[in-house]
């Protein structure tokens, strides 16, 4: 049985080198989702939401073994983050921010076979977070990305660059929610060794 890995399949989407900036093209994609807000260091509602998206990826993938014979690596966590304020990215005003967090479905997971994951997991586990668990389908387009190593508090210059310098050159701006992929488990790494893509739609720049 041949085993699907995002990070191997597509990655041109789901790798990047550090210090380069890249454009290029997402497709639609589908996605468990969930959304929030506040710090993601200390709000036990992020852990709670982290905890019934993975629970639900993992019953996905075990249902799609045993009703299609495929199987698949649960894809990385990602991130879609926005606030109010666009400074409170900049000041780190990590209560301020809003987060929508996802994990990517492989093409053939239907809608149907997530409903049956999530009663699965309704019967044997109690999870806080579990109702807040969303089966949908997300495009973006025209991104620029790159890859940050290091903690996740000193992205900032590296966002900096993307927004200040690169886009301009390449006569683009932003447009909908600033995207981070978290390629290293956070609770395994060492902060210095964390590899995270980030990732930024974009559109033309009209003077």
């Amino acid at each position: 049985m041949r085993n699907h890995d995002i990070k191997k399949e597509r990655r041109d989407l789901y790798s990047g080198r550090r210090d380069r900036f890249e454009i290029v093209d997402v497709p639609r994609m589908s996605f468990l989702t969930a959304d929030g807000h506040g710090d993601p260091n200390t709000s036990a509602d992020y852990r709670a939401v982290v905890e019934a998206l993975y629970t639900t990826a993992y019953a996905v993938r075990a249902i799609a073994r045993k009703e299609l014979d495929r199987t698949h690596t649960v894809g990385p966590l990602e991130g879609l983050w926005s606030a109010d304020d666009l400074d409170a990215f900049r000041t780190r005003a990590h209560d301020e921010w809003n987060w929508t967090l996802m994990i990517v479905q492989p093409e053939w997971i239907t809608s149907a076979m997530v409903r049956a994951a999530m009663h699965h997991v309704e019967k044997v586990k109690d999870l806080g977070a579990g109702h807040r668990v969303r089966f949908e389908e997300y495009t973006e387009g025209r991104c620029v990305q790159t890859l940050h190593i290091g903690p996740y508090d000193e992205e900032g210059p590296t966002i900096a660059r993307m927004h200040d310098a690169f886009m301009p050159a390449e006569k683009l701006r932003p447009r909908g929610h600033h995207h981070e992929i978290y390629l290293s488990d956070a609770r395994r790494t060492a902060p210095d060794r964390l590899r995270t893509l980030l990732r930024q739609p974009v559109e033309p720049a009209h003077d």
